[in-house]
C-alpha cells in the first residue's frame, strides 16, 4: 500500500500547481465575460449582424472550453485522490493500475494547460499559416521540405486541427520547392511560432547512388491567421497584382485559365501567391490572407520599418542558421539548438510528435 501513500503525496504536491493554474487562467473574469456575451445573444437583432454574431459565438466557445477544461482537471484530481483514500481505507490494491495511468495523464494535461497560459501574444490564439521553402541542394532539399510539410500536417491532425493547402510548387524530381498551408485551430499560432526558422537534415541520401551522407536545409515560416481586415491595413494602391496559369497537379482547368494570383506588397517587397483554387477570386482571397499574416507577424516582432529583419531569416537557408537538426545517420537524434531539447525517436518526430520541442520553447521564454 506504500504506492498509494506515495501517490497521495504527489497529488498534494500538485494541488498548489492546479490552484495557480486556475488563477493564471483568470476564470472569474472568464465566467463574467461569458455571462455578458450570452446575454448579448438573447438581445433582439443580435443575429442580424452575421459578422458580429459569429465573433461572439466563437468567443463564447473559447471561454466555455477554458472553464470546462479546468473543471475537468479539478474533477480528475478529486477522483485520483479519492482512489488513494479508498484503497488505503479498504487495503485494496486492485485500483493501482488505474491510479498510475490516471495520474500520468493528469500530470501531462496539467503541464499542457500551464503552458497555454504562456500564450499571451496578440495573435497567439489565432490559427497559423505555414510556408515551407527548400534550401540549396536541388532534389535532396526539396524532399526534406516535403518531409517537414508532412510532419506539420500530421501534428495538426494529432491535435484535431484542420489544414488547407494554399500554395504548392512541386520539385522537379521529388518533394516540393515551396508550399503554404493554413492550420485552423485555437492557439495554433501560439504553439507553432516556435517552429519559425531553418531546419537541418543529416542522412544517407536516397537520391545518391553512392550512398553518401548529405546535409540539407529547409525554411519554415510561421504567421498568424488574420481574419479581421481592420487589424492590418492594406491600401489597394500599395499592391501589384499579377495573374498567371497554375502549374502542377490540378486537372485541365488550372492549366488553361489564368486563375493563379501573385500579389506584391510594394512598401515591404513581400510577394505572396496562390494557385490551388479553381477560381481567381478564391486565389486572390487566400493570397490576401497570406499577406495580412506576413504583415501581422512583422508587426508582432516590432520590425515593420525593418522588413529585411523578417525576410532575411528566409534568405539564409544554410549552415549555422538552423534552429533544429534532424540526424538520421550515423545516429538518430532531433535536437533544438535554442532549448537543447532532444528526442532520439526521430520517426515519431517526423510523424508529428513535436510537442516536446514546442513546450520546451514556451517554458524557456517563460523564464525570460
Amino acid at each position: 500500500m506504500l504506492e498509494f501513500e506515495e501517490y497521495k503525496i504527489k497529488l498534494n504536491n500538485l494541488k498548489p500547481v492546479l490552484e495557480d493554474l486556475g488563477n493564471a487562467l483568470k476564470l472569474s473574469e472568464a465566467k463574467q465575460e461569458l455571462s455578458e456575451l450570452e446575454k448579448q445573444t438573447e438581445k433582439e437583432g443580435f443575429w442580424e449582424n452575421i459578422e458580429n454574431s459569429q465573433k461572439v459565438l466563437k468567443r463564447i466557445k473559447q471561454l466555455k472550453q477554458k472553464c470546462e477544461g479546468y473543471k475537468k482537471l479539478q474533477d480528475t484530481f478529486d477522483d485520483l485522490y479519492t482512489i488513494c483514500e479508498m484503497a488505503l481505507e479498504e487495503n485494496d490494491e486492485s485500483m493501482l493500475d488505474e491510479l498510475v495511468s490516471g495520474f500520468g495523464a493528469f500530470e501531462k494535461k496539467l503541464q499542457e494547460e500551464r503552458l497555454t497560459t504562456l500564450l499571451s501574444g496578440e495573435y497567439d490564439s489565432c490559427g497559423a499559416i505555414l510556408s515551407f521553402h527548400a534550401g540549396a541542394g536541388g532534389t535532396e532539399a526539396q524532399d526534406w521540405a516535403s518531409m517537414l510539410y508532412r510532419m506539420y500536417t500530421r501534428w495538426a491532425e494529432r491535435h484535431g486541427f484542420t489544414y488547407k493547402v494554399m500554395d504548392y510548387l512541386e520539385g522537379e524530381e521529388a518533394g516540393i520547392k515551396s508550399a503554404t498551408i493554413s492550420i485552423d485551430g485555437e492557439n495554433a499560432y501560439g504553439y507553432l511560432k516556435s517552429e519559425h526558422g531553418i531546419h537541418r537534415l543529416v542522412r544517407i541520401s536516397p537520391f545518391d547512388a553512392s550512398g553518401r551522407r548529405h546535409t540539407s536545409f529547409a525554411a519554415v515560416e510561421v504567421m498568424p491567421q488574420i481574419n479581421d481586415d481592420t487589424e492590418i491595413e492594406i491600401r489597394p494602391e500599395d499592391l501589384k497584382v499579377d495573374t498567371y496559369r497554375s502549374s502542377g497537379a490540378g486537372g485541365q482547368h488550372v492549366n488553361k485559365t489564368e486563375s493563379a494570383i501573385r500579389i506584391t506588397h510594394i512598401p515591404s517587397g513581400i510577394v505572396v501567391s496562390c494557385q490551388t483554387e479553381r477560381s481567381q477570386h478564391q486565389n486572390r482571397e487566400y493570397a490576401m490572407s497570406m499577406l495580412r499574416a506576413r504583415l501581422a507577424e512583422i508587426k508582432e516582432r516590432e520590425h515593420y520599418e525593418k522588413i529585411e529583419d523578417i525576410k532575411g531569416v528566409q534568405m539564409k537557408i544554410e549552415w549555422g542558421s538552423q534552429i533544429r537538426s534532424y540526424v538520421f545517420m550515423p545516429y538518430t537524434l532531433v535536437k533544438d539548438h535554442r532549448t537543447n531539447y532532444e528526442n532520439g525517436n526521430i520517426n515519431a518526430v517526423m510523424d508529428g510528435e513535436i510537442d516536446g520541442f514546442i513546450n520546451a520553447y514556451l517554458a524557456m521564454n517563460a523564464g525570460k
